[in-house]
């Protein structure tokens, strides 16, 4: 259930992030090219925690996450450094809560510290095995003033969410090769508690080829590792606030497998009110309901 705050994303400490991504990869080396128990499944379809537009599954699971940014300001370009986390944990097989934050460093001037934190929740709505479409309904709140003074807002912000995705595993034999394309898309208001604040609409879509759905439902072309676990990406996080749109177009790609997965993206601004120049955005990400299905990822309730 990842979500993404007016920084563009919800990430921690680097050295935390690099560790986790070093526990991940490692996992390739027994399990091959099988995600299958990945958390978000319709039939063949293993849909990826993406890094800026949420996907619509629902699991127990942990995201770190970094982005790179510069935007313009009045006294010139402004770099943003952002580390955040988050964790999802399942309450029934079909509806978890979460909790996010994230520490932001940013020049010009300098200021550093909390963002406000984030809770949420998701509810797995609607699963078509044989169209490899899913879709969820969900709520997320920052919590106004929860963060640094120097970083933070002093209200709230709520934003009902609709998550669907949809795998193209069902097209004609002679598409076989368009089959491990997928799309993924989210559509929120953010509800403003300040009086005074303009309300915003956070969309978003992301275009995905899966390299392990080709090789394991349409045809083994013999990819070596890294590559069989590899899903190149493009993600489109957008807003629209008072007449304007903001957001990026991030390609990138995300290694996967049965218990976690790694992924990167550039961030490339839409326009100038997005950012001056291209920014990074960098994730690791664990399946508890994968690595420890009868304990730490197991539902509360069944």
């Amino acid at each position: 259930m990842l979500t993404t705050s007016k920084h563009r994303s919800k990430p921690l400490f680097s050295i935390t992030l690099i560790s986790a991504a070093a526990a991940v990869l490692p996992l390739s080396l027994s399990l091959a090219s099988s995600p299958a128990s990945a958390h978000a499944i319709a039939g063949d379809r293993v849909f990826p925690a993406t890094l800026a537009v949420d996907d619509p599954g629902v699991g127990d699971e942990a995201n770190l996450q970094y982005s790179h940014t510069r935007t313009s300001g009045d006294n010139g370009d402004q770099s943003i450094n952002t580390f955040g986390f988050e964790y999802d944990k399942l309450i029934t097989p079909r509806l978890a809560a979460s909790i996010d934050g994230s520490y932001v460093m940013q020049n010009n001037p300098t200021t550093r510290g909390f963002d406000n934190f984030g809770i949420g929740l998701k509810y797995l709505l609607y699963v078509n095995d044989a169209h490899e479409f899913m879709t969820s309904v969900g709520v997320h709140a920052e919590l106004g003033g929860t963060g640094s003074h120097a970083i933070a807002n002093n209200f709230s912000t709520i934003s009902p969410t609709v998550y669907v995705g949809k795998g193209m595993g069902d097209l004609p034999d002679a598409l076989a090769y368009l089959r491990p394309i997928a799309v993924t898309a989210e559509a929120a208001p953010a509800l403003n508690t300040g009086a005074d604040q303009p309300n915003a609409f956070n969309y978003g879509f992301t275009v995905q080829y899966s390299l392990p759905y080709l090789q394991q439902h349409v045809r083994d072309i013999g990819l070596p590792q890294p590559l069989a676990n590899l899903i190149p990406i493009v993600e489109v996080p957008l807003s629209r606030s008072q007449g304007q749109t903001t957001g990026t177009i991030n390609p990138g790609f995300i290694w996967i497998n049965r218990y976690g997965q790694f992924g990167v993206e550039a961030q490339i601004p839409i326009n100038s009110a997005s950012g001056s120049h291209v920014g990074i955005l960098v994730q690791a990400h664990l399946f508890f309901d994968d690595i420890a299905p009868k304990t730490l990822g197991k539902p509360l309730f069944q």
